[in-house]
């Protein structure tokens, strides 16, 4: 930050005076008062913005962001205006744009479209001038006509458009330039949560919003869960479904599993066992491996009482491969009542789990998707079998307006 020597003008002095006192006024009581205020307010705030960014790039034209030790103006007005530098570039390509842009800059004062619009127009007729020179003048009448029509987002797409008929080389070396800048944080918190923050480009985005669109919708008509947890339980579904689908597998290498290491006592949900080792993580619950390990590999591993290994069994997958392909064939969807999850997105349950003795038969196995396999693991609902057949959920209490068992929907 710099500290300004130089007084304020009067005019800016008698700016900041009549923005304070509006900034005191109450809000209006009656609604179309309030919506008139909302209206007019952002009105005036996109003439201060085409003022700041005439000012900015005026400022910009100087050498005075060089002599304060900023490398750019868009440096500079990311310090010292607190901003970020896509704003910070929107107002620099208005102000450098706008004596090329006299309707666009006049619609906006005038209200037709907003200051995100004129910054859309200012960087399209930017990316033109720099593919086809300045000598070639730009004409705005077709970005205008667009930017009175269209709301923001779908005039973005059109300037995109725009751009890529101009200089689709250009084009493509932003394009690039995005992938280049893609990356993903994972940190490990407090009790084992796991942080994300990354960025993607907006090809990588939208693979992943179509990924985990129908991922996330709710799971039937009781599914009380909000967006965010949905969406954090279907990214969560999608790793499980690459791991179940053995994407390294079909590339001739082995595919990546999941690596818990657990005692026989832990396994049998006996008092007093330990947790279960996870490979990335903190220690799991008796539960989540009885969950696991209703369809995975298992390995003996004999350890003496140092803990050294005394004998390594041979690998055994609990479903079989044909097995689990005879599963698949019979039941085709997620057996859990009103869910369509369809079989590619399942794991083999056992409806007696197999270290009580159940066995490992059709007649003793359904499938289930990860959030429902979850819900009868850890979430304390039951899935028994009927007399005759259908199977039928307990939840794990009981209270007003809900069945003891619930069908299929």
């Amino acid at each position: 930050m710099i500290e300004l020597e130089a007084p304020l003008a009067p005019e800016v002095d008698r700016l900041l005076a009549a923005v304070a006192e509006y900034c005191e006024c109450p809000p209006p009581v009656s609604g179309p008062d309030r919506a008139a205020r909302v209206y007019h307010s952002r009105r005036a705030i996109d003439m201060l913005e085409l003022k700041f960014s005439q000012d900015a790039a005026a400022f910009a034209a100087t050498d005075e962001y060089e002599e304060q030790g900023a490398v750019s103006p868009n440096h500079w007005i990311r310090i010292n205006c607190h901003m970020g530098s896509g704003a910070a570039g929107d107002r620099l390509a208005v102000g450098e744009q706008l004596r090329g842009l006299p309707e666009s800059g006049q619609a906006m004062l005038e209200g037709e479209i907003g200051f995100t619009h004129l910054a859309l127009i200012a960087r399209t007729a930017t990316a033109i001038a720099e593919a086809e020179g300045p000598a070639k003048p730009f004409d705005e009448s077709r970005l205008l006509d667009k930017a009175r029509e269209y709301s923001v987002a779908r005039f973005r797409d059109f300037c995109d458009h725009s751009r890529h008929a101009a200089d689709a080389e250009g084009y493509a070396r932003d394009e690039a330039a995005r992938v280049e800048a893609r990356s993903l944080t994972l940190t490990t918190g407090q009790g084992g949560m796991v942080w994300i923050r990354g960025v993607l480009d907006p090809e990588g985005g939208a693979a992943l919003r179509t990924a985990l669109e129908p991922l996330s919708k709710p799971a039937g008509k009781d599914d009380g869960r909000k967006l965010d947890r949905r969406l954090g339980d279907a990214l969560v579904e999608a790793a499980h479904h690459l791991l179940d689908g053995g994407a390294g597998a079909q590339r001739g290498r082995q595919r990546p599993q999941l690596q818990i290491t657990t005692t026989l006592e832990t396994l049998l949900g006996q008092c007093g066992a330990p947790a279960a080792d996870l490979e990335f993580s903190l220690p799991i619950s008796a539960k989540a491996v009885e969950r696991i390990a209703c369809d995975c590999n298992v390995t003996r591993i004999l350890l003496g009482s140092d803990s050294m290994v005394i004998d390594v069994g041979r690998s055994k997958r609990v479903i079989s491969p044909a097995q689990n392909r005879a599963l698949r064939a019979r039941d085709k969807v997620c057996r859990w009542p009103g869910c369509d999850r369809p079989a590619s997105w399942t794991v083999g349950h056992h409806l007696i789990h197999w270290v009580r003795g159940g066995r490992t038969d059709l007649e003793n196995l359904v499938l289930l998707c990860h959030r429902h396999h979850w819900l009868v693991h850890e979430g304390g609902w039951q899935l028994v079998k009927s007399a005759d057949g259908p199977l039928l959920t307990v939840p794990p209490t009981f209270g007003f307006n809900r069945s003891v068992a619930r069908g299929p929907d």
